[in-house]
């Protein structure tokens, strides 16, 4: 099976068997040296010199961790939506009691910093910027950089997610100056679902002493107690720790900017060879284009649907299909984590075929 959507990915054969362990006791000291060199591992991704936390749960839940330890009921904040995933954060942040104010843009595009700057000028009273770096949705990145530096320098908190692009696409916390950062295990670290990863500043942790939304589970600063003591809180997924301690080997082994620049060329062929096709992508503007997963429309008159079925049950390959009101009417190629770009030309091939056969001009 090719699998090309944007999570969860395919894992490594030596993470998969890694992931296989017998388990141990969750509280010995072997799973807290397995422990420590997670953290390790996830500090070097995010560029963070304190300890970024792991939580058992998906990347909604890490998103659902970033509310509710450093918000409380009827604060203000800002969502910045540029998809389905943007609209997920707003939603959470809305169960919560937050109030929300918000930025959505046509699917498709970026978000404009100078927009953020003047909603924020506009209205002091919003507490946080709630933002998502990469929308798997419409195939968009945004300018998290440009982003941050607005809402710093106005002295908000910036929440985001990170759940597509961190360990694919650079994001370094610190040197950004972000403040809550998610990610999640099943998309470019290469390992099964099962674990969420949460960085907070200096300015997180002061607003989490004073954040009163409700939560147990989800304690960040539980989560940071028991890590000191190289444990979970509650019982962790040990299997997916396991495949995680082997994929940063490889991960090392490669080096950041070695897996940055493999996913950027990936990516770079996969546009490319889309628009070689006669397709036309999602994101508006280039620029934006997201190096882990590409979204085309699907020609004029042409059955997406019923075609990425036939790429499934004929040929083994799995495009990521459209989501809310994009649904039907484009395909995604997910491309991130333990990817090569011979995989994304044997699925590429496959639909230009069917395309073809379809009686689309390709």
């Amino acid at each position: 099976m090719n699998l090309r959507i944007p999570g969860p990915t395919p894992c490594p054969e030596e993470v998969l068997a890694a992931g296989a362990m017998q388990m141990m006791n969750h509280r010995g000291p072997e799973f807290a040296q397995i422990l420590r060199r997670v953290t390790d591992g996830l500090n070097w991704v995010f560029g963070s010199s304190t300890d970024v936390l792991s939580f058992t749960t998906s990347g909604t839940g890490g998103l659902e961790v970033a509310v509710v330890n450093t918000l409380s009921p009827g604060d203000r904040v800002l969502s910045v939506s540029i998809g389905s995933f943007g609209d997920r954060f707003k939603s959470i942040a809305k169960a919560y009691g937050a109030d929300v104010v918000s930025y959505a843009t046509e699917w498709g595009e970026a978000a404009d910093p100078a927009v953020i700057a003047r909603m924020l000028d506009e209205d002091p009273s919003i507490k946080a910027v709630l933002v998502t770096h990469n929308e798997t949705s419409t195939g968009v990145t945004n300018p998290l950089e440009a982003i941050a530096k607005e809402v710093r320098a106005r002295d908000r908190l910036i929440l985001v997610d990170a759940v597509s692009s961190m360990s694919s696409i650079p994001c370094p916390v610190e040197r950004w100056g972000l403040d809550v950062v998610v990610s999640g295990s099943q998309k470019g670290w290469m390992v099964p679902p099962g674990l969420a990863f949460v960085y907070l500043s200096e300015r997180a942790w002061a607003a989490n002493a004073e954040a009163k939304m409700p939560r147990y589970y989800f304690d960040a600063a539980k989560t940071r107690d028991s890590l000191a003591k190289l444990q979970n809180p509650w019982t962790p997924a040990m299997s997916v720790y396991y495949a995680l301690d082997k994929a940063f080997e490889l991960m090392r082994a490669e080096g950041l900017e070695g897996i940055f620049t493999r996913h950027e060329a990936i990516a770079n062929y996969t546009r490319e060879r889309v628009k070689a096709m006669g397709l036309k992508l999602v994101p508006v503007d280039e620029r934006y284009a997201s190096n882990t997963v590409t979204a085309v429309w699907w020609p004029e008159g042409v059955d997406g649907k019923a075609i990425s079925r036939r790429a499934r049950e004929e040929f083994g390959v799995v495009l990521g299909g459209g989501q809310g009101k994009l649904e039907g009417k484009i395909f995604r190629v997910g491309h991130l984590g333990w990817v090569h770009q011979a995989e994304v030309a044997e699925a590429l091939d496959v639909v230009e075929k069917l395309l073809a056969e379809a009686g689309a001009k390709v």
